[in-house]
């Protein structure tokens, strides 16, 4: 089942043990291919990070969990012939220079690591730097054929609790499909039993033929977007920093000024109004565009796997020059949520055939303050790979053009915090970050900090 190990090598507070390839128990159909869709192709520089931190409470000894998983990871893979596949270029003259992927059953790479200390005390002190050390990821090399598209690490602390990074490239998946992944995992290995197997097929054709192109702005954003070849100068060359709130449920409900608002919609307008003032805009809205999921409109399962989300510009109806702070995010939330509101099937038709017909580009989102909805992956069942380890935590990067000038992915909060409380991931570069955690609108929300990242933001 697995590959030759390497050789231990030590890096500051982990240390990887080996590097195993991991393939299905099951053969798969040799040669089967799988084509993109329109979604997936324009996706293809970006790669997605994702760490699930636990925590245990019991002593188990040093490697028996990983053993466990990595068992476990084997029969998971049996339901996704697509992931342990290898890409290789469309050669029939249809899809000239275009990927797809061949299934051999090459299986996904499974790095072994260990840590220092306990995952709580990783979970106060690490930096962005450092937390991507528990999540692997290659680039493609020159030989795609041999290259994992997905790569799992699974990091034992030494003192408590466990790690489970999962890294993919945004052709094969979206955050919903590498999260639905995860949770797959999971119930395979807690009960041997699969909840939501993955669906595999193809975007779903225009249902209504005589649908006249309207003024469609959801497709208008990406005839630009697509059109950018280099990032754009403004884009500042700061370091990166990423910080992780918890908002409370009473705090968010005391944002929404009328009903209908959802927690996303004001928690995005809240950023770009202290963004937006970090970045020297006083009384202006930078330029923002929303990251949302389109499965529900496509009538499509949220088990669908492929790329499903769509980048959405927000565009002000009016000149903002508000003074007053509290009118300028309650006009921002209005104009996001005429954004969520107003997309609808035909717009999203539109793009799919626009992208179908016009378009062989990437999306890049230049220097937009990027806000993804990842709200309502919440769920009544907890991701459990055992009875005795509590998620404490999830973290979600979203790395290449698309992620803008900088990023706020919104996640659902633990359980018994509140129907509005959310999980807020925010990654800028560092001199506005620190302007940003400083700013009275945001601090009028109460946020909680759940990733300790003092030390990164003050270096």
């Amino acid at each position: 089942m697995f590959a030759k190990e390497k050789t231990v090598m030590e890096e500051n507070r982990v240390r990887l043990i080996c590097t195993r390839t991991v393939v299905s128990t099951k053969p798969v159909e040799q040669g089967r291919v799988y084509r993109f869709s329109v979604f997936d192709h324009v996706m293809e520089p970006n790669h997605i990070r994702l760490v699930y931190y636990y925590q245990s409470s019991r002593t188990r000894e040093l490697g028996e969990i990983t053993k466990k998983l990595r068992e476990s990871l084997a029969y998971t893979l049996n339901c996704y012939p697509v992931v342990t596949g290898r890409l290789v270029k469309e050669t029939d003259g249809t899809e000239e220079n275009r990927w797809k992927v061949k299934s051999n059953d090459a299986g996904v790479r499974m790095i072994e690591a260990r840590a220092t200390g306990t995952v709580e005390e990783w979970r106060r002190s690490v930096t962005r730097e450092e937390e991507l050390k528990l999540v692997h990821w290659e680039d493609m090399y020159h030989l795609p054929y041999y290259w994992s598209t997905f790569y799992v690490q699974v990091t034992e602390f030494e003192s408590g609790g466990l790690a489970i990074g999962l890294s993919c490239t945004h052709l094969l998946a979206d955050p919903v499909c590498a999260m639905m992944f995860i949770r797959t995992w999971a119930d395979l290995t807690l009960t041997r039993n699969m909840m939501t197997p993955p669906l595999f097929h193809s975007l779903p054709p225009r249902r209504f033929s005589n649908h006249k192109l309207s003024n469609n702005q959801l497709l208008s954003h990406y005839i630009r977007s697509c059109s950018l070849t280099a990032p754009p100068p403004n884009i500042t060359e700061d370091r990166m920093v990423t910080i992780t709130l918890l908002f409370p449920d009473p705090m968010v409900q005391s944002g929404e000024n009328e009903p209908g608002l959802t927690a996303f919609e004001i928690l995005s307008g809240l950023f770009c109004v202290c963004v937006s003032r970090a970045k020297g805009k006083r009384n202006e809205l930078m330029d923002m565009s929303l990251c949302l999921d389109v499965r529900k409109l496509l009538r499509l399962d949220q088990s669908y796997f492929g790329n499903c989300m769509v980048y959405h510009k927000v565009h002000y109806s009016k000149p903002v020059k508000a003074i007053d702070r509290l009118l300028l995010l309650s006009y921002v939330v209005q104009e996001i949520h005429n954004v969520t509101k107003g997309l609808d099937y035909h717009a999203v038709m539109d793009l799919v055939e626009w992208l179908g017909s016009n378009n062989k580009n990437p999306i890049s989102n230049g220097s937009d303050l990027v806000c993804t909805n990842l709200e309502n992956m919440g769920n009544p069942r907890p991701i459990m790979f055992e009875e005795d380890l509590m998620l404490s935590h999830l973290s979600c990067y979203v790395e290449g053009p698309v992620a803008g000038g900088g990023q706020v992915i919104v996640l659902p909060s633990p359980s018994g915090e509140g129907p509005m409380s959310r999980v807020v991931m925010i990654s800028l570069p560092q001199r506005e970050m620190v302007k940003v955690l400083e700013d009275e609108l945001l601090q009028s929300f109460s946020p909680i900090v759940l990733m300790e990242t003092t030390k990164q933001i003050n270096q």
